[in-house]
């Protein structure tokens, strides 16, 4: 799943940390780094901002009702 303009990080990163599964963010490089991971959550954060600019994330989300969290932030942020 591809996301743009993430305008609340923090809330974002609640949403991640909250879901069951595993979540993915797949680099342009296609490496996978595991977003339930703190230490991989600010390598992401020091990357995504690197350039002022959030163009847009690819997550890959293995449980249903993850999907659906996400889907549902991404609606109401």
């Amino acid at each position: 799943m591809k996301i743009s303009n993430i305008t609340n990080v923090e809330k974002f990163f609640k949403v991640i940390d909250s879901c069951k599964g595993k979540i993915e963010l797949l680099t342009d490089e296609g490496d996978r780094l595991n977003l339930k991971s703190k230490l991989s959550q600010y390598v992401s954060l020091a990357n995504i901002f690197s350039d002022g600019n959030i163009k847009e994330l690819e997550l890959l989300a293995y449980e249903p009702e993850d999907i659906d969290k996400l889907v549902n932030f991404m609606m109401n942020q």
